[in-house]
């Protein structure tokens, strides 16, 4: 019973999200379009909206909700480059443990339903297998996989929670501070097309390669071709 009182939840959290137009409450159009507003009440009640921004964040981490990067935009604007990178990594890292906590522990079948419908994620479990903390950090720092599906695969492997929640942590900063950084000039974002310029995705992936060198450096080794 707990497990379906949890699953029912969970679908009453993303049901409602979607019946108040959440995709159109947190697209970028309308976060620009009421900026002034958001900038002058968090002047008010900076605290309050610390915590709410903080928890939204995380609910719409561990419901796998869409806007993250609106989110993280909107977290710079609202708070600054460096008040904005920690709330998004305090927030993404609480939201991305939960999803490994609940797939692990308490919705494993329904969590592993919906892997199996995804070709990418078998090949992402097969990589934890020789280097769980290289391989996870890499999935972290560059931007080119689900964030959702990157939350999910790992509790499913050997990975452990204190492996998962550091890297987690650790990967996702350079993004994080990307975005709230972009976050100050908001007014002059036109599309989230221009936040993923190719500059930005060279310098993610070569951070992604430096974490996959451990992992190269074990098929090097002559003992692996018999040497």
């Amino acid at each position: 019973m707990q497990k379906q009182h949890m699953l029912g939840l969970l679908a009453l959290a993303i049901a409602t999200f979607f019946l108040l137009d959440g995709p159109q409450v947190f697209s970028l159009d309308n976060i620009r379009e009421h900026r002034q507003a958001l900038s002058a009440f968090t002047e008010r009640h900076y605290l309050a909206m610390l915590l709410a921004c903080g928890v939204a964040y995380a609910l719409s981490t561990a419901l796998s909700l869409p806007g993250g990067t609106v989110l993280s935009l909107l977290l710079g604007f609202l708070f600054g480059r460096w008040v904005g990178t920690g709330l998004i990594l305090l927030a993404a890292t609480l939201g991305a443990t939960a999803v490994f906590w609940l797939a692990r522990y308490l919705l494993a079948d329904w969590a592993r339903e919906r892997l199996q419908g995804h070709a990418l994620s078998q090949k992402l479990m097969a990589g934890f297998q020789e280097d769980a903390f290289n391989y996870l950090l890499f999935l972290r720092l560059v931007p080119l996989f689900p964030f959702w599906l990157v939350n999910l695969a790992p509790a499913f492997t050997q990975v452990s929670l204190r492996t998962y929640v550091i890297t987690t942590f650790i990967g996702i900063l350079p993004g994080s501070f990307i975005f709230a950084n972009l976050g100050q000039s908001l007014g002059g974002i036109e599309s989230l097309d221009e936040l993923f310029s190719r500059q930005t995705l060279l310098a993610l992936s070569l951070l992604g390669g430096l974490a996959l060198i451990p992992v190269l450096s074990k098929y090097m080794q002559p003992n692996r071709f018999g040497g």
